[in-house]
């Protein structure tokens, strides 16, 4: 968060007029990406990740004669970091990153700093395929609107696993308030993540869009005004709930696979994750058992997109352009989905997909757990930042009292 903060301070200082939008016709676009290497900076934490990077790079190579060079990072402000050391150093031309996968405060600063290409979506063929209207974080990241600077790729989605052999689906609750009267008629059989992880404190965001009187407010940054009134149902709504959960809520797992493993212990019926894929993963690597299924309330659930977008700088910038718009073609995005690869839900509308696009979604027969695109239902988009970092203070001082 330091770092951010300090990021944030000198992006401030940086700010330029925004370069023109990418106009160029495609095929000059390709043209000029041919021979070209990507410096693609992407955080490498996930085997499955990296694995899909470079069978992109093998496949962009073949089509278009553009080479991938996976930067991989342990935080994306890592890149941020050497773009803003280039703008500093007068390095306006020839930069050393060409495209970071990011989403989030580093997006948002990088483009409220100047140091973005574009606008690029208009420029490339595939993101007409993308939905804009029923998932609306493909274009307005936690708040803010992405004017086409950053082409998005891959979504996550709050889904609740559990295990249908001991929980059958119709009787888990529905709703947030429904949860509340699950868990006590089931006390210890639900937990979350602590507060401190951000699948925590996206348990206590998921619960505040059905509780707070007015969920609009949440689309603007949190104020001393704004923070009691919204919030007061949700500290009454888990003040009541924190005793029904696993130990009592006097201690939570650390982590999403820590939350994870006491599903598979038997220790609870219900986990909070952000992939839809959850479950299906988690059978694939012999995680979980094939019985295990994802539920979504029926109100939706709070959903986000992450994004690829190329450095103002970026000395490869139609290289760029290229792995970007490979990233959505139907036939990549519908490997990135499969369980196999990563898992990934789709960013396109599949109502503009052909017919035999559309059947490149459709689930595998093999991979149980798996839901389909309709059942993931309604994505809520993300509150401004501002709300998690003040229910995360809130939280951690009303249990240490």
């Amino acid at each position: 968060m330091r770092l951010l903060a300090c990021l944030s301070a000198a992006l401030c200082l940086l700010v330029q007029p925004a370069p023109a939008a990418e106009t160029r016709p495609w095929d000059e676009v390709t043209r000029a990406a041919r021979g070209q290497t990507v410096n693609w900076n992407a955080w490498a934490g996930d085997p499955q990740t990296n694995a899909f990077i470079t069978w992109v790079g093998t496949q962009v190579e073949k089509r278009y004669g553009v080479r991938v060079n996976h930067v991989k990072l342990k935080d994306t402000a890592e890149a941020v970091t050497r773009v803003v050391a280039e703008r500093t150093a007068g390095r306006d031309e020839g930069g050393g990153v060409d495209l970071i996968w990011i989403n989030g405060p580093n997006l948002l600063s990088m483009k409220s700093g100047g140091l973005l290409y574009g606008p690029v979506t208009g420029a490339l063929p595939s993101f007409r395929l993308v939905d804009t209207a029923k998932r609306p974080s493909n274009v307005v990241d936690f708040t803010v609107p992405i004017d086409g600077y950053a082409v998005p790729w891959r979504i996550a989605q709050i889904v609740y696993v559990y295990d249908s052999a001991r929980t059958p689906a119709d009787t888990l609750p529905r709703s947030i308030p429904g949860m509340l009267d699950w868990a006590r008629k089931n006390p210890g059989r639900l937990t979350h993540p602590n507060v401190r992880n951000f699948l925590g404190a996206t348990f206590l965001k998921q619960a505040l869009y059905e509780l707070a009187p007015d969920p609009a407010v949440l689309q603007s940054p949190a104020t001393d005004e704004t923070f009691g009134p919204a919030t007061e149902r949700l500290w009454a709504w888990y003040e009541a709930l924190r005793p029904n959960l696993w130990r009592q809520g006097r201690t939570f797992p650390e982590s999403g696979p820590a939350q994870r493993q006491l599903l598979a212990d038997d220790e609870i019926d219900l986990a909070i994750s952000f992939n839809p894929s959850e479950a299906a993963v988690a059978i694939a690597g012999g995680l979980l058992p094939d019985t295990v299924r994802v539920l979504v309330l029926d109100k939706g659930t709070i959903g986000n997109t992450s994004f690829v977008a190329i450095p103002y700088n970026a000395a490869n910038k139609e290289g760029a352009m290229v792995v970007a718009n490979f990233l959505l073609e139907p036939a990549t995005q519908a490997r990135a989905q499969d369980p196999k690869e990563m898992g990934n839900f789709t960013v396109l509308d599949l109502d503009k997909l052909t017919p035999e696009q559309r059947r490149l979604f459709d689930r595998p027969a093999d991979a149980k757990g798996l839901p389909t695109n309709a059942e993931l239902g309604t994505a809520l988009p993300e509150p401004h930042p501002s709300w998690m970092t003040r229910i995360t203070a809130e939280w951690e001082r009303r249990v240490a009292r």
